[in-house]
């Protein structure tokens, strides 16, 4: 994997601009909109990139940040209580160095795990539109191509597990017939990848 690409894809990924309505959005939640328990923070406003090590074995992906998480805190799953959980349940299990995770400068790394959102805009009502998700699409596949180490993708929702399908396909990677179905721990072979989907 070299690191400098996937530094440029997650330069990319921040300085986007494809989709009118999430741009508009997510600037509107950072200037206008924010919570009054995070009035004293400046929200970060921009889309997020993947974060963790360059040479995981894992990646997780989601679904896109949210509005008074990611979209607040600068990190995929920063600032909310899905993300709590989750980074809680990495430091447990050996692959994050502290059980928190509040923003991007809060010293957390990852080991051998990368995080990663389809969409990386928080889109209103935590539903993103088609197009919206063939814009993001470039970034997965580019990810995905540049984690090379990787052996299991988790997708946490149905819309994650989807996409990781396709970008796996649009990788020359066979999915089987019938196509995997979207469970909770639900796990499938595909090539050298292991797919588990997650609520």
């Amino acid at each position: 994997m070299n690191r400098d690409s996937l530094t440029l894809v997650n330069e990319q990924i921040t300085a986007c601009a494809l989709c009118p309505r999430l741009v508009e959005y997510r600037a509107r939640i950072a200037r206008d909109l924010r919570r009054r328990a995070f009035l004293d923070q400046t929200y970060w406003g921009r889309p997020l990139p993947g974060f963790g090590d360059p040479q995981a074995r894992l990646l997780i992906v989601g679904l896109a940040p949210a509005a008074h998480g990611g979209n607040r805190t600068g990190r995929v799953f920063t600032g909310d209580s899905s993300g709590d959980f989750l980074y809680a349940a990495l430091y447990r299990a050996g692959f994050a160095n502290q059980p928190t995770s509040v923003h991007y400068e809060d010293g957390l790394k990852l080991t051998d795990a990368y995080i990663v959102a389809v969409i990386r805009c928080a889109p209103p009502d935590n539903k993103p539109l088609p197009e919206e998700i063939v814009n993001c699409r470039t970034y997965l596949d580019r990810e995905l191509e540049l984690l090379s180490n990787v052996r299991v993708i988790v997708a946490l929702g149905k819309l994650a597990f989807d996409n990781v399908l396709a970008a796996l396909a649009r990788r020359g990677i066979a999915i089987p017939k019938p196509r995997p179905a979207f469970g909770h721990n639900l796990a499938y072979r595909l090539g050298e990848i292991t797919l588990i989907a997650s609520y």
